[in-house]
């Protein structure tokens, strides 16, 4: 049986080491690649740079620069979908965005996660969920979703909340961690 790479594992859901040089080089490409994005002033140029990038991009879509990313490839944003200034994706793993998301300035999506235990986390081991934000979703300034989360269609996240579970349709939460704070009528 074949070994796997540490991209294989990563992108499983297992732990791999980030450290990995393949992993390395990618990183590398994106940043220069988004180094590029952020100083562009033409919207055309930088659609055209996301679908390069990233792994798909839906029509009508503005992501204000700055904007980072690690891999951009794990990446998946859907119709109609907007990201204020200065959002983050860390992208270790997949990030579906679907139709009709907007995100506040300063939102920041991670998909990785350190090993508590200090030896490994030294080491570069970690591990990286996936993360769904379904379709109708807003999601306020300087937000914080954690690995392997979902946001239900038609959800609100509250500015500055940190989202360490997922968060069912039609409603809003708030808060650190975030709670429910009350449904929303259709």
């Amino acid at each position: 049986m074949p070994t796997r790479t540490e991209k294989e594992k990563m992108l499983a859901g297992e732990l791999y080491n980030c450290f990995d040089p393949e992993l390395d080089k990618e990183r590398q490409q994106v940043k220069k690649k988004l180094l590029e994005y952020n100083l562009c002033d033409s919207e055309d140029e930088r659609i055209s740079m996301l679908n390069e990038f990233l792994g798909n991009v839906g029509e009508n879509v503005l992501i204000e620069p700055p904007f980072r990313c690690i891999y951009g490839k794990n990446i998946y944003i859907g119709d109609h979908v907007y990201f204020n200034v200065s959002c983050m994706i860390i992208d270790n793993n997949r990030v579906d965005i679907g139709n009709h998301v907007m995100f506040g300035p300063c939102v920041q999506v991670y998909t990785a996660a350190h090993d508590l235990q200090a030896e490994s986390r030294n080491q570069g081991f970690e591990i990286a969920k996936p993360i769904f934000i379904e379709d109708n979703v807003w999601i306020g300034g300087s937000a914080i979703l954690l690995p392997g989360v979902r946001i239900g269609k038609n959800s609100v996240i509250g500015a500055g909340a940190v989202v360490t579970h997922d968060v069912p349709e039609n409603t809003v939460v708030a808060g650190n961690p975030a709670r429910p704070i009350r449904k929303i009528k259709e």
